[in-house]
């Protein structure tokens, strides 16, 4: 098996087709020397809004990925999909229902060899994806080492994703999770509004993923860049 080009990302940022971000803002992010790209949201996502975040986003070499959230936003033409699973949903449409659905009708048209599974821990009860995925948020530490160790050994993917979405996480649990994976490598996302907080999560995870901060505070987003890829692992 060829080793997908994501093995080697250290920093993603993470753009929302359903948020504003102005052309200087966004030449800014991709010429930031982030490894990629990420383009998803947990609402308001659709075929139209991300048509042209990708288009725009296409004037720059950045690697970019789709992370599919819903059928209809299921655009052509990114270099990579990512198909989250939500591991510790109440609701098996998130873990596999709605993946099957999409499957079932396009299945013949998807790029499957730049098609990847996450398997997402959603950690953060009180988070828009842990809401819409019914997720089971409030785990103890030795369930969410569970759920990696089932991502990474029964189900093999090449993703584990802990996602905390807007609060910073344990950084201790985050370096746990990551030792324990013998073939996936984990991403991280949530709360990283600093370049010292992006610093900790690359010292915990493979992949660390800033999003919600390039919104609100560009300039602390773009420090992020550095503090990650100048810390090892």
């Amino acid at each position: 098996m060829i080793e997908p080009i994501f093995a080697s990302w250290k920093h993603v940022f993470k753009l929302d087709p359903d948020r504003e971000i102005n052309d200087e803002a966004l030449d800014a992010v991709c010429m930031s020397g982030t490894d990629a790209i990420m383009v998803g949201g947990s609402s308001g996502v659709t075929f139209d809004n991300t048509v042209d975040l990708l288009s725009r986003i296409r004037r720059y070499e950045v690697p970019c990925a789709l992370e599919v959230t819903s059928e209809e936003a299921a655009v052509p033409g990114f270099d990579y999909y990512l198909i989250p699973m939500v591991l510790n949903s109440r609701d098996p449409q998130w873990l596999v229902g709605r993946q099957v659905e999409a499957i079932r009708q396009f299945g013949s048209y998807i790029p499957w060899e730049n098609t990847f599974a996450e398997g997402y821990i959603i950690l953060n009860a009180d988070a828009e994806a842990a809401r819409r995925s019914d997720a089971d948020a409030r785990l103890d530490d030795l369930s969410v080492l569970a759920y990696v160790r089932l991502a990474d050994r029964l189900m093999r993917m090449p993703i584990v994703y802990l996602e905390y979405s807007g609060r910073f996480g344990n950084m201790g649990l985050v370096r746990r999770a990551r030792s324990l994976l013998t073939q996936g490598r984990l991403f991280y996302g949530g709360g990283i509004d600093s370049a010292e907080k992006a610093g900790e999560a690359a010292a915990a995870a493979d992949t660390v993923i800033v999003g919600n901060i390039i919104y609100s505070d560009l300039a602390a987003a773009l420090k992020t860049v550095q503090a990650v890829k100048q810390r090892e692992n």
